[in-house]
This record gives structure tokens, C-alpha cells and sequence, in this order.
């Protein structure tokens, strides 16, 4: 059966949110260079197009971490899959993320990577939801704050479906 998926944010939305994240990060980072650190696969989507919209020079990185498998609840164990290709020590860091909820994952990163000698450490997020959070961590660029559902689409997904779809939308996962 197919799972029903009712629109949170429309494409349109989204496209406005990110050129908004994009502006506050050029003028917040104005004069710097940044290394963008994509976490995949989810934000891989929101990283290329804020990537675009950031009027300095910016380097792509990625990591993949894992905290859920083919679940809609996290396991609580954080794992890195693919750390990065270079070093950071005296970069500006962005790490980019689709969605913080629990805050363990991106909690265990962030230390990760501030242990690596950044000269600064920015978190931006395409989602927050922050009624599923049980770590504390600190996000700078927020695109939505969103309630407790299970989101799918712009890089999320469910059991690796619905990355493709463009625009944020709630699924309701059929039995």
C-alpha cells in the first residue's frame, strides 16, 4: 500500500526559507571563506540549494552519520558512515543538516568537529523539532520549527522513499 503524504511546506516555501538562510549566512560570514559540511543523505538537497545562495566562496564536505536505519525512531546510537576528505583545523565550519530532533546525533558531531581545531563551528538546519529533544544542542540558522511528525521529502525520507519529492510533507505510514 502507498503511504499518504499531506503538505507541511510547498516547494515555493521551502525555495523562500533557504534564499532567507542564504542572505543571513553571507552577511553573518561576510569576508570569510566556509567549509560546508552536508550531512548525508538527508541534507544533501538543502545543502546544494543554500550552497547557492551564499555569496562567499564556499568548500563542500560530507559526512553520513546514522542514528535510524529504515525506522521512524531513533536507535540513539550514533555512527559515522563517511567522515570527511580533509582536514579543518582554522575553517569556518557549516555543518548542514535536514532535520534535528532528538539532538544526539548532531550533539556527537559537533564535538567531533570542534575537537578538529575549527576556527568556528555554525550549525543550520532545515528543520527543528524540538518536543523529540533529549540533548541540548544549539542551532544557528533554523529554516522551520516544526511539531512532532514524522517528515518525508527535500532529502527526508522513510525507508529511503520521498527524498525527490520538492516540497516537506508529514506521511502518515499505512499498516
Amino acid at each position: 500500500m502507498a503511504d499518504k503524504i499531506s503538505i507541511m511546506y510547498t516547494e515555493e516555501e521551502v525555495d523562500k526559507r533557504i534564499a532567507e538562510l542564504g542572505a543571513q549566512i553571507t552577511k553573518e560570514f561576510a569576508g570569510k571563506e566556509i567549509t560546508m559540511v552536508c550531512i548525508l543523505k538527508g541534507a544533501a538537497a538543502f545543502a546544494c540549494e543554500l550552497a547557492k545562495r551564499i555569496e562567499l566562496p564556499v568548500e563542500m564536505e560530507y559526512m553520513r552519520c546514522s542514528s535510524y536505519g529504515n525506522e521512524t525512531e531513533s536507535s540513539g546510537v550514533v555512527k559515522i558512515d563517511l567522515d570527511l576528505d580533509r582536514p579543518i583545523r582554522g575553517k569556518n565550519i557549516l555543518v548542514v543538516e535536514d532535520i534535528i530532533d532528538t539532538g544526539r546525533t548532531m550533539n556527537y558531531l559537533i564535538d567531533i568537529l570542534k575537537d578538529r581545531g575549527p576556527a568556528e563551528v555554525k550549525l543550520c538546519a532545515l528543520l527543528d523539532k524540538p518536543d523529540r529533544r533529549v540533548v541540548d544542542v544549539s542551532i544557528d540558522y533554523t529554516g522551520f520549527v516544526i511539531p512532532d511528525e514524522f517528515i518525508v521529502g527535500y532529502g527526508l525520507d522513510y525507508a529511503q522513499k520521498y527524498r525527490n519529492l520538492p516540497y516537506i510533507g508529514i506521511v502518515e505510514v499505512e499498516e
